[in-house]
């Protein structure tokens, strides 16, 4: 049976131990928990890479990657492989323009929905629709898109070692969305603020200031209900599209409050949000009517 091609040149090995490497969660099948997670890897593999990937699982989880680093545009990792010196691993996509970013923001700021889900640190399904509309896919189109390099001596791409940062990127990407954004170029802190920018006061007029045309709040095409009968329950999305999407997690109490900037008021050195919080999660307490204990009497007398 003939070997690989690159297997003939650098014969199999084993890498050296890694000490205090990240090891990946997931200790057998796929890897990735969320959709967008799930998705990352998905976009690679559909790229050809899937036998590639493949290789590099056993490296994620048993901690060869010893560290990362995600900044706007770059990911960059070492790897322990087989040499005494860690590998050096960069996986490159190109950022958004500040343009194409305003544009992002608008339309997420303009459904109001989107915008309270992520403001509560939620990451819609359909944002990777709100990206592609604007002309900006959230995920590479195609292996052009990335850039992937690595100074061990395979010359396929992916090798193992970049496969590794793959899988651990995906459950980094698990652990925090708005990572999978701030690779794109938009910290998690500058997209908040743009998205409460863009909902409070001044919202409209900040966007007109920036060459933007000003916009509703919430976009709603106004047409006769009996125009639109035939669709009016439909959600728009395939039957096949609505069982893929993970069921939407439960919205925090204290959503509103978290929608907009606390107003300048505080009370013995704490905020108007701080102080109405506890009230919000009391009246959103489900699972005892009377948390409190307001509504019991004292029957022994």
């Amino acid at each position: 049976m003939t070997e690989p091609w690159d297997d003939r040149f650098y014969p199999s090995s084993r890498p050296r131990k890694a000490v205090g490497g990240i090891k990946a969660r997931s200790k057998r099948g796929a890897i990735g928990e969320q959709w967008w997670s799930r998705r990352f890897i998905d976009v690679l593999e559909s790229f050809g890479m899937k036998s590639r990937l493949s290789r590099g699982r056993n490296y994620a989880r048993s901690g060869q990657v010893l560290g990362f680093e995600i900044s706007s545009g770059y990911v960059t990792a070492q790897v322990q492989g087989s040499r005494i010196k860690p590998y050096r691993v960069r996986l490159q996509v190109l950022p958004l323009t500040s343009k194409q970013w305003r544009r992002v923001e608008q339309e997420l700021a303009g459904r109001a929905l989107f915008r309270a889900r992520l403001l509560a640190g939620e990451m819609p399904a359909e944002i990777e629709d709100v990206f592609a509309a604007c002309g900006t896919p959230l995920f590479p189109r195609s292996a052009r898109d990335l850039e992937m390099t690595c100074s061990c001596p395979d010359w396929e791409v992916p090798c193992k070692h970049l496969a590794a940062v793959c899988y651990v990127l995906a459950e980094e990407f698990d652990d925090d969305p708005f990572a999978m954004l701030a690779w794109r170029g938009k910290s998690r802190n500058d997209l908040l603020a743009a998205l409460r920018r863009q909902a409070g006061p001044g919202g409209a007029a900040a966007g007109t200031s920036a060459g933007l045309a000003a916009r509703p709040l919430i976009d709603v095409i106004d047409r006769p209900l009996s125009d639109c009968t035939t669709a009016f329950w439909s959600s728009g999305l395939s039957p096949a599209r609505l069982r893929a999407l993970p069921p939407a997690a439960p919205a925090p109490a204290d959503l509103l409050l978290r929608g907009f900037e606390p107003p300048p008021i505080q009370v013995e050195g704490q905020d108007l949000a701080t102080l109405l919080r506890p009230a919000y999660e009391l009246m959103a307490d489900q699972r005892d009517p009377d948390p409190a204990g307001l509504g019991t009497s004292d029957k022994s007398g």
